[in-house]
């Protein structure tokens, strides 16, 4: 069913994704992927919106939530999908955090943007949509772009045994730590949102660290607490362990007593 946009459909399946991705292996597309929930996603998606308009050649198709994640797919044309909805598709695009918009020509990785940054999602789809020449792409994989070369001395030169002390000390900023990606007023994950929420629900007082703003730190707690995935709950310094755990500790009472 098309959108007021002529060049805005949706779409409701994996195939129809595929098919149309397919289609035509010159064309640039956007892949948009946004969550309901997600405040920087709603204004981003209306950036997306003004995009397809001003790019009538992009095929803009909104993806509802039936696939995994919300994401918006601009080809050349666009295609807006829903992350947790349309999973089997945002899986296969990496995405741990919503909004993030990966740009294609064909199958080739063009650029991702990650976050809610209009400037450069507006400059990355004038540049790539430009005469439509064959670009030279930054990669053929998925993976994330190299970090900026504009780190900082002291990122540059900390230690383990001084990222260790740095990481030991966030985990003990207060009774209750979460190490989530976002925040509580703006998760970028399901997961950061859901565990967030019921611990607010439960009137737990709870301090926050987003790990998708250090890179060290992020890859650190993996190792530190021997636990490879966000959000990590810490307790008086201590992991208890992500969603699942704490909802089980919450429906017998155990996080009660862990926070007592």
């Amino acid at each position: 069913m098309a959108s007021q946009t002529t060049n805005l459909y949706e779409i409701d399946s994996t195939p129809r994704f595929q098919e149309l991705l397919s289609a035509d292996l010159q064309r640039i597309s956007l892949l948009n992927f946004w969550a309901p929930w997600a405040e920087p996603c709603k204004q981003m998606n209306e950036v997306v919106k003004e995009l397809a308009k001003k790019y009538p050649k992009l095929l803009v198709l909104n993806v509802s939530q039936n696939l995994t994640s919300s994401s918006t797919i601009f080809f050349m044309r666009s295609m807006q999908i829903e992350a947790e909805t349309h999973s089997e598709i945002a899986e296969s695009f990496d995405v741990e955090a919503v909004p993030l918009f990966v740009v294609l020509q064909g199958h080739t990785l063009l650029e991702r943007i990650s976050g809610a940054d209009a400037p450069k999602l507006t400059q990355a789809i004038a540049t790539h949509t430009t005469g439509l020449v064959v670009p030279k792409p930054q990669s053929v994989t998925t993976q994330s772009p190299a970090p900026a070369s504009d780190v900082s001395e002291t990122e540059k030169t900390e230690t383990p045994e001084e990222l260790e002390k740095r990481m030991r000390g966030l985990m003990n900023q207060s009774k209750v730590v979460l190490f989530m990606k976002g925040s509580p007023d703006a998760p970028r994950c399901g997961f950061s949102r859901k565990i967030s929420a019921l611990l607010k629900e439960n009137n737990v007082e709870f301090s926050h660290f987003d790990i998708l703003t250090d890179e060290a730190v992020r890859q650190g707690l993996k190792k530190l607490n021997d636990w490879p995935t966000f959000p990590q709950l810490i307790v008086k310094g201590e992991l208890v362990g992500g969603l699942d755990i704490v909802q089980e500790m919450v429906d017998n009472g155990e996080l009660k007593e862990a926070i007592a």
